[in-house]
């Protein structure tokens, strides 16, 4: 009954890890992928890096933290987890690295060639994991094809079947309105105004794939099970939904910040809507039943949970601090002035 408990605990705290680094850095890679289309001259790219320079590699952490908490409490989950996916995931690694390279050498000359290609690789270093992330995680979801020895049946062209690529498409359009939304909350004239711009009209494809991908997951899926199980549950898509409604409704008011807000609920939400779902399963199979690894069956000892739970309970608190701190910090918006100076990217 003990081990139940921890399992159950750990279950909700990789759920919760997962989320938080998507609402985090998915507004990193938002500001990434819109940056092409926004930014009109070098100022405003500049702009663009700089609103999420003090932030990126912090956000970062919450993934380290979530591959940790996966590989500590759910070892055998994570060990098929990084086998049957390891193409994507190396992919995703290689974007994120020219990701933080872009960001470190953009400003070490004053080529426009040089630029131009550390433009391109943070564009690229932010679509490309967005997209596999959303494709992983619905696959998750709709259950991988696994046998009982935990070898996958497939290649990565499994993996893009029509609701993995639904689920990457949702998390692409998701994340360029959460960076287009603190955009509006990092900049001023123009920018803002174009990245308002951008930020309402993918709203509306939100809306749409958002809408897809919970009809989708009703009839590839059994997600909604536990959901009709445990009514409470109902209120995460309700909240889900809450909050990319008040996106439009307080960006129209000019309140960027409160649109941001309602945005971060949303990112959060639509993933707490699969895990949720999901449990107690962690990696469904498609082949066989047997073969689903769960809360219980892939989990760490005891003692190993219980370790783990304390760790967290002093740590995870002083990271949310530190962050907290590091926002409130650099909450003004990011004046042309200030590219002037040497902390400026």
């Amino acid at each position: 009954m003990e081990q139940n408990i921890y399992q159950v605990i750990w279950f909700i705290l990789w759920g919760v890890l997962w989320a938080v680094y998507f609402m985090l850095d998915g507004f990193d890679f938002g500001l990434g992928m819109i940056l092409p289309f926004v930014a009109k001259n070098d100022t405003e790219r500049r702009i663009i890096y700089n609103a999420a320079g003090p932030f990126w590699d912090g956000n970062e952490v919450w993934l380290i933290t979530a591959g940790g908490a996966t590989f500590a409490a759910f070892p055998k989950a994570y060990a098929i987890m990084f086998s049957t996916l390891y193409t994507p995931l190396l992919i995703i690694l290689f974007a994120l690295i020219l990701r933080g390279v872009a960001f470190e050498f953009r400003a070490k000359e004053e080529s426009p060639v040089w630029k131009a290609v550390w433009d391109i690789c943070l564009v690229l270093g932010s679509f490309v994991p967005s997209l596999l992330f959303g494709v992983a995680f619905a696959n998750f979801f709709l259950g991988l094809p696994l046998d009982r020895q935990g070898i996958m049946h497939g290649n990565l062209l499994t993996l893009l079947n029509p609701y993995g690529i639904l689920g990457g498409l949702l998390f692409v359009v998701m994340f360029v309105v959460h960076g287009a939304v603190w955009l509006c909350v990092k900049s001023n004239g123009d920018l803002c105004r174009r990245a308002k711009e951008v930020a309402e009209r993918f709203w509306v494809l939100e809306v749409i794939l958002l809408g897809l991908f919970l009809l989708a997951s009703g009839l590839a899926t059994d997600l909604w099970s536990n959901f009709f199980r445990y009514k409470i549950l109902l209120l995460i898509p309700a909240l889900a939904l809450l909050g990319l409604v008040a996106i439009p409704a307080y960006l129209g008011l000019g309140k960027y910040w409160w649109a941001w807000f309602a945005s971060a609920l949303t990112v959060l939400m639509t993933t707490a809507f699969g895990v949720a779902g999901l449990f107690p399963r962690l990696i469904p199979s498609r082949l066989d039943p047997e073969a689903t690894l769960t809360i219980y069956n892939a989990s760490s000892s005891p003692l190993t949970l219980k370790i783990m739970t304390v760790v967290a309970l002093v740590f995870v608190p002083i990271v949310i601090l530190y962050q907290i701190w590091a926002y409130k910090l650099f909450s003004d918006k990011v004046r042309p002035e200030f590219l002037e100076t040497e902390e400026a990217y």
